[in-house]
């Protein structure tokens, strides 16, 4: 089989678990809201889901417009790390229980998540969009998508961070927990204090 279907078949594995977390989003949504939960942001979710499938649809034409080459090596690599980006979001969704969503929300009176991978991370969920973004399109050499939407989910990011930490601040003992916890890149000492 031709790596290009390769590279294909792993796009749509990831498209069905996006839609898997979709369908985990609403139930979760729902449970918060009958808990007395409340809606701060969509979080760009309509900007997000144009940019996820303008990546998916990017990644693919590239490969197969400009016949990007295929290298073991890289593809390793590049795999390895979308995997890794996996592992983040799934172990963020462990920690979070049912109250991960994908719009932000928050709970009265509840303490927020301090367990799980969220001992190390502020945003262990964003690492993993951010390695997924900037690693998957590499798998088969698509490294124009790769760039392009890296900096587009930046910008989107951004906002997106700045709006989720406004409303565990103002909702939440947010500041107090996670004032010295590093957002995206662990702290080699911060993980070995955590663990000793």
């Amino acid at each position: 089989m031709s790596t290009k279907y390769i590279f294909i078949v792993i796009i749509f594995a990831v498209i069905f678990q996006r839609l898997f977390e979709l369908r985990i989003s609403k139930s979760n949504e729902a449970y918060v809201l009958s808990q007395g939960g409340k809606i701060h942001s969509d979080n760009l979710l309509g900007a997000v889901k144009v940019l996820q499938v303008s990546w998916w649809i990017a990644a693919i034409a590239e490969v197969w417009y400009f016949d990007r080459l295929f290298s073991f090596a890289l593809a390793s690599v590049c795999l390895s790390i979308t995997l890794l980006g996996q592992v983040l979001r799934y172990l963020s969704m462990q920690a979070l229980e049912r109250c991960w969503t994908l719009p932000i929300m928050t709970l009265p009176r509840m303490s927020v998540v301090d367990r799980g991978i969220y001992r190390y991370l502020r945003h262990p969920n964003w690492l993993g969009v951010i390695l997924e973004i900037a690693a998957l399109p590499l798998i088969h050499g698509a490294y124009l998508t790769a760039i392009i939407f890296s900096i587009a989910n930046a910008l989107l990011m951004r906002q997106r961070v700045q709006t989720e930490e406004q409303a565990l601040a103002e909702n939440s003992n947010y500041t107090v927990i996670f004032a010295d916890r590093p957002r995206f890149i662990p702290k080699f000492s911060f993980i070995f204090q955590q663990i000793f």
